[in-house]
């Protein structure tokens, strides 16, 4: 997402300037101890980065397979500069988990090209729950950061 760049964007960079942003967030349910956690440090990032509270419009949805559908719903309302996608899924035991990972992550990234609107993509995809308790704040920051620099980008062409 974020990752190695996170050092090279500086407070000051306008790209990263959310004051007259407004963000839609859709979460997931399922693994909700996880996805809260996303959900707080995401919130809190973009509050950081400049984004008025009224301006963060956030819902949950059953799991992460339920997502794109609701990412969709946003994106026809023509009123958010970029939307973030928050989940958790944590590998199981059975073929279950590359279902619900790769079709949850193609229908996010179908609606951002079909609407042409930034997503941050923060639907973990971790081997158990120790990983995704290592990754829950650190990747609801970047999520935010992502939202952010990718609206002001766009913006800008």
């Amino acid at each position: 997402m974020f990752g190695a760049d996170k050092g090279s964007v500086n407070s000051s960079d306008s790209r990263m300037d959310g004051k007259k942003l407004c963000i839609g967030m859709v979460q997931a349910r399922f693994n909700a101890g996880i996805t809260d956690a996303l959900a707080l440090a995401c919130k809190q990032e973009l509050r950081d980065l400049g984004v008025a509270d009224k301006d963060i419009h956030h819902i949950t949805v059953p799991g992460a397979l339920e997502v794109p559908i609701a990412l969709q719903a946003m994106a026809e309302k023509s009123k958010y500069d970029a939307l973030i996608a928050l989940g958790c899924i944590i590998r199981g035991e059975t073929y279950h988990f590359e279902l619900v990972a790769n079709e949850s992550s193609a229908g996010v990234t179908r609606i951002a090209l079909d609407y042409q609107i930034p997503i941050a993509n923060a639907i973990l995809t971790t081997e158990d729950l120790p990983q995704a308790i290592a990754r829950q704040v650190e990747k609801g920051r970047d999520a935010a950061r992502v939202a952010v620099e990718m609206a002001n980008v766009l913006e800008s062409i």
